[in-house]
């Protein structure tokens, strides 16, 4: 395993950045859904064009999954990160359709230093997932914690 290329200090409140691409395909809408959430919009066109949806659409639960793809290849995978105490919110704003382009904007909201683990602090982000008409289809909020680049300098600081 490779050294983390980013920590903790790496993070700061009010900084924005945007990653990721999913092309979202009308097979992998209806194998989500088979597998996870079998409603007749997720799985079938027609039954999509007759719901409040008016299309096959993704599942809330898919689009979820489709966003931690996107944070593990935009930057998790390449931090020091040490998982996630849950999440604050997800809100689901717009109905993610075949052939949507996805991608991820987020925003660190705050960070602070566990008081318990002090080679560890957390960073609360609010994620948003976009279309291709930069059309905001879910919200995530949520702290995730990510190893310090230098624990040591904090405890004698």
């Amino acid at each position: 395993m490779s050294e983390p290329e980013l920590y903790w200090e790496d993070f700061e409140p009010g900084t924005t950045r945007e990653f990721g691409e999913k092309h979202v395909t009308r097979e992998e809408i209806v194998d989500f859904a088979k597998d996870y959430d079998p409603q007749p919009f997720h799985l079938d066109e027609k039954a999509g064009e007759a719901s409040i949806l008016g299309g096959l659409c993704a599942s809330g639960w898919h689009s979820c999954a489709m966003l931690m793809r996107m944070l593990c290849d935009g930057f998790l995978l390449k931090s020091a990160a040490m998982g996630s105490p849950g999440l604050d919110e997800v809100r689901w704003r717009k109905p993610v359709y075949v052939d949507d382009v996805l991608h991820v904007r987020q925003t660190c909201l705050e960070t602070r230093v566990s008081k318990s683990r002090p080679e560890m602090g957390l960073v609360k982000f609010q994620s948003e997932v976009m279309n291709q008409k930069d059309e905001v289809c879910m919200i995530s909020t949520g702290w995730m914690m990510i190893g310090l680049r230098n624990p040591a300098s904090r405890e004698s600081a």
